[in-house]
């Protein structure tokens, strides 16, 4: 099933590879937030770890980028999305965690709107019983809609949720109760 029921082993593998990535970036000034589906208790989700990488001085963009690169991820630009970079798994060094816990690694400033996003919008699903079951009831339509293909479901995401999604974060923001800048995830 590409949609999988909430458990709270995302969880430990989110602070599995925090401390992955903390033990690389020793001695830069960063903060990490657990993101995206897998950051929502009881949330259904695929099975993939989102994670932000906070950078609050634009000196340490190349800091942390270098020290990403040590520990096996290569730089895959931004995909589209400004003030987002996306990092992947290079095959050059191997740790046991960060090549078997299926993740997404972006490294955004503390300022990014696609940082924002992520933020509010799962602060507000954690928040709020009624929102997590309506999109989590989105995720698996889709998926239905997909018959399980990542990519169509992707894509059909792409197509169906962003308005629910901007729906959510506008919401949150009215509600004044999260700022961005206000990390622990």
């Amino acid at each position: 099933m590409l949609i999988e029921k909430y458990t709270s082993n995302w969880i430990k593998d989110f602070t599995d590879i925090k401390r992955e990535i903390d033990n690389g970036l020793n001695g830069l000034e960063y903060s990490i937030e657990h993101v995206g589906s897998t950051s929502v208790p009881n949330l259904a989700s695929k099975p993939i770890i989102d994670i932000d990488i906070i950078y609050f001085n634009q000196v340490d963009w190349g800091k942390i980028k270098s020290g990403l690169e040590e520990i096996g991820y290569y730089h895959n630009g931004n995909q589209g999305i400004e003030d987002r970079d996306v990092f992947k798994r290079s095959g050059k060094w191997t740790s046991e965690i960060l090549d078997t816990v299926k993740h997404h690694l972006y490294v955004c400033p503390s300022n990014s709107k696609a940082l924002e996003r992520h933020i509010l919008s799962r602060d507000f699903l954690r928040k709020n019983d009624w929102a997590r079951l309506v999109y989590q009831q989105m995720k698996y339509e889709l998926a239905g809609k997909a018959n399980q293909d990542r990519k169509k479901y992707a894509e059909l995401k792409e197509i169906n949720v962003n308005g629910f999604i901007d729906s959510i974060i506008e919401k949150e923001k009215n509600e004044g109760t999260t700022s961005v800048w206000q990390y622990g995830g």
